[in-house]
Formats: structure tokens, C-alpha cells, sequence
């Protein structure tokens, strides 16, 4: 799971219908059983600040972007 993105939207905001997402509850889901931690990190694998690592889990990692109604293909 290193490296994981819990949102790829190039492909969305390129106008495509598909995409994928986990919040951090689906990656935690999936990372816990292996016994291994769960941690956010920056994109140099460097710690996150407690705030922005507080921030992201009261939200569960949910993006105003997934939230937004997508508007129908032309």
C-alpha cells in the first residue's frame, strides 16, 4: 500500500466518469489485517503535522471534490 493515493482525480477532472477513491476507514480496512501500521505521509514520505493528520481523520480524507454531483458527459 505504500505510495497509495485515496483519490486519483487527473482521470475525473479530465472529464472522465471513473476515478478511484478510498477514505482513510477503506485503507485502514485494508491495511490493519497484515498486522502493519496505517500512517499518513507527505509526498517526500516525511511525517504529517499532527493538525493536518487531525484534520484529515475528522473528515475521514472525504474531498469536498468527491462530495460535488458530477456533471453528465455532453
Amino acid at each position: 500500500m505504500g505510495g497509495t493515493l485515496m483519490e486519483e482525480t487527473i482521470s475525473r477532472m479530465a472529464g472522465s466518469g471513473q476515478g478511484s477513491y478510498k477514505t482513510i476507514s477503506d485503507i485502514r480496512a485494508l491495511v490493519e489485517p497484515t498486522g502493519r501500521p496505517v500512517r499518513q505521509r507527505t509526498t517526500l514520505y516525511g511525517t504529517v503535522p499532527e493538525e493536518r493528520r487531525r484534520v484529515a481523520e475528522a473528515s475521514d480524507g472525504v474531498a469536498a471534490s468527491i462530495l460535488r454531483p458530477q456533471l453528465p458527459m455532453a
